[in-house]
């Protein structure tokens, strides 16, 4: 963490933060009402990470290994020409077929909406789901596309000049939420979530 950051989720609230949403995200998708039931998409990097973590609470609230896959983005972005530096690419693992299922995508940070509309485009060149639901650990506001989270960890209005930084444990060595100053690029490109 930056000296100028801001904690705004320690390691334990993140924790109870996605017990909550996993409940919710049960709560919400009745497994009589799916004929395939629900997975969890993370978004690499860290919305993967935090699918992981879901996917392990979801599947011990049903009783059952939900299905879990990663989803790279980096091709579907809209961004691609005025990104200062070529995107990093992972691998996408969806081993499960997405038609008649309740996709639940997961990421850390729901921004200007950019992110979750390249992911829908994304699954949908996997299969074609019942429903598309997302999941997402903050709500930051600035929405540019007409985008709403189903379940959200932490709202937390912030103004364009900052940054909302998700940190986990298995990228980052700690597990926290932070809100500090923008960083020089996403100034320069009006930022992209």
């Amino acid at each position: 963490m930056s000296a100028d950051a801001t904690i705004v989720l320690d390691a334990e609230a993140m924790r109870r933060t996605l017990v909550r949403v996993a409940h919710e995200i049960v709560e919400k998708n009745p497994v009589a009402e799916s004929s395939a039931g629900i997975a969890l998409v993370g978004i690499h990097r860290r919305g993967a990470v935090l699918a992981h973590r879901l996917h392990a609470l979801t599947s011990e609230l049903l009783d059952t290994d939900v299905p879990f896959g990663e989803l790279d983005i980096a091709f579907y972005r809209d961004d691609l020409g005025i990104r200062p530096s070529a995107p990093v690419v992972h691998s996408t693992q969806l081993q499960f077929p997405l038609e008649g299922r309740t996709i639940v995508i997961v990421d850390d940070v729901l921004y200007t909406g950019r992110t979750a509309r390249a992911a829908i485009d994304a699954i949908f060149d996997f299969g074609r789901p019942a429903r598309i639901q997302l999941a997402v650990m903050v709500d930051r506001g600035h929405r540019e596309l007409p985008i709403r989270p189903d379940y959200v960890g932490k709202n937390l209005p912030t103004s364009r000049q900052q940054r909302v930084n998700v940190h986990v444990r298995e990228l980052d060595g700690v597990d926290e939420v932070t809100i500090g100053p923008a960083v020089p690029w996403l100034e320069m490109t009006g930022g992209w979530r």
